[in-house]
């Protein structure tokens, strides 16, 4: 049987969705939208933030703001031209969202070869297996806002680089 919304009368309408995907979900917490999210370490207590407000907010290299015992978020921010720098986390899978900006993701299983090359934009997520080398790159003329998921946690809690510069040296 095929859907027809003409069908069904109000509010015997199964499967319709909601809202579409042209129009902003409702904020029923619209007075928190502006408030200044602290930039710090949660820690291992139940946390609750609006993700988007917090990216773009943070104007720091890398910001730890939750760190678990098996789970981490991070924020960055990568500045117009630069990137995170090529890397490899053996035993961390990562997943990375963007929320401001655009850039180019590169990805490869050696350091010399990075054959998976994808352009990245505002809403993007990037999901990174353990073990693969990867880079993203500010290719835009903003700052590139997001947030990453390390799993298991990667930088030690309450981990602040406010330069890129600072992270080199802190590994």
């Amino acid at each position: 049987m095929y859907y027809t919304p003409w069908m069904y009368s109000y509010p015997y309408q199964p499967n319709v969705p909601m809202y579409n995907n042209y129009t902003r979900h409702p904020n029923y917490w619209n007075m928190y939208d502006n408030a200044r999210i602290q930039a710090k370490d949660y820690g291992r207590k139940p946390f609750v933030v609006n993700i988007n407000e917090a990216a773009k907010q943070n104007n720091t290299y890398r910001t730890a703001l939750w760190t678990g015992k098996h789970l981490q978020v991070t924020l960055m921010n990568i500045n117009v031209g630069e990137d995170i720098g090529l890397e490899i986390h053996p035993h961390v899978d990562q997943f990375l969202r963007i929320e401001q900006g655009q850039g180019v993701v590169q990805m490869g299983k050696t350091r010399e070869r990075l054959d998976f090359v994808q352009n990245v934009y505002d809403d993007f997520a990037i999901m990174i297996p353990a073990g693969t080398w990867h880079n993203v790159t500010n290719t835009g003329n903003i700052p590139l806002k997001l947030y990453s998921i390390y799993a298991p946690p990667q930088h030690p809690a309450g981990t602040v680089h406010v330069t890129k510069a600072q992270a080199l040296a802190a590994e």
